[in-house]
């Protein structure tokens, strides 16, 4: 891939997508096409042609999906499956159809099934039963690895995927109802120093183990994986540690400055008992992270905390 080459990213508002496009600017990559939902809706297959025929690109990330956590992804699972579902199909054969030379696909670490063997390998795929509240999404990125894969056997493409871990980092979404562990965390702590609040509620047990990855370390990790990796199989990228969400929430409480007391919701799910990927694949190939948790933290904090992101009353 050359710095003049035309890139297309799907879902360059999002997390995921803003990160890449930080990356590749910043690495001198100027040629970057993007498009919001509302200028292309990827789950309109005639549009996406359109626009893969109009504009032509050479390469393409594919970090447009419909996301949330637990709350969003049971209560919308028809919305999760489909809409991901025609996202992915739309944006995979318009790759294929307008001769991409490359195309990296992003899943998650959700596609694995819920009691498989810690640290996830990738050889565990579809080696046992999904995690119940996010089955549609897993599904949904499933078939996006597979397209991919076919589409690579029978045609040649040169189709690749990754799988993330736990995101975090700017353009985060701090909605309580539909945001994942993390920013959801920050915005309760930061409600109740500023409410004077005297203990924060936590879904769940706080025992399940989680891994997280800084969006900017995955954003390096795409831009790597796009320069040098070239195969069939998907990549885990993590960090290749896990915390449990007690431990994580009281690394958010540090960093926000609570000092008052922490509770659990045991009425609330837990979700899988741990997620912790195997990047042992990824490292081998000369790629590791470089932001540890509590310093991202602390970096997100810091820039969101002084902005509209979230605010008490919301």
């Amino acid at each position: 891939m050359e710095k003049q080459n035309k890139i297309f990213v799907a879902g360059h508002r999002g997390m995921v997508g803003s990160a890449i496009v930080r990356k590749l600017q910043a690495e001198g990559f100027n040629n970057i096409v993007t498009k919001t939902s509302s200028e292309l809706d990827l789950r309109d297959q005639k549009a996406v042609d359109s626009f893969f025929e109009t504009e032509k690109p050479e390469y393409v990330f594919m970090s447009a999906a419909k996301v949330g956590g637990i709350v969003a992804n049971n209560t919308y699972r028809a919305d999760f499956l489909y809409d991901n579902l025609m996202i992915e199909t739309n944006v995979v054969h318009a790759s294929y159809v307008h001769k991409v030379k490359k195309m990296l696909f992003l899943g998650s670490s959700c596609i694995y099934p819920k009691l498989a063997p810690q640290p996830l390998k990738e050889e565990y795929l579809l080696q046992g039963y999904l995690e119940q509240t996010n089955e549609p999404y897993a599904i949904a990125k499933i078939a996006g690895i597979k397209l991919c894969e076919a589409y690579r056997d029978q045609y040649g493409c040169n189709f690749i995927s990754a799988m993330p871990t736990n995101l975090y980092g700017p353009n985060d979404n701090y909605d309580l109802q539909n945001s994942h562990v993390l920013p959801a965390l920050i915005r309760k702590f930061h409600t109740a120093v500023q409410n004077g609040d005297s203990e924060v509620e936590i879904w769940g047990t706080g025992k399940p183990k989680r891994e997280f990855l800084h969006v900017d370390d995955l954003a390096e990790a795409c831009l790597f994986l796009m320069l040098n990796y070239n195969e069939k199989g998907f990549l885990n990228v993590g960090s290749g540690s896990d915390v449990s969400i007690r431990e994580l929430a009281e690394t958010v409480a540090e960093v926000v400055g609570f000092k008052g007391k922490l509770t659990h919701n045991t009425s609330k799910p837990d979700g899988t008992p741990r997620k912790l990927m195997d990047v042992s694949r990824l490292h081998n190939l000369g790629w590791k992270h470089k932001i540890e948790l509590k310093d991202g933290i602390q970096a997100v904090y810091d820039d969101v905390k002084s902005t509209a992101l979230f605010s008490i009353n919301a």
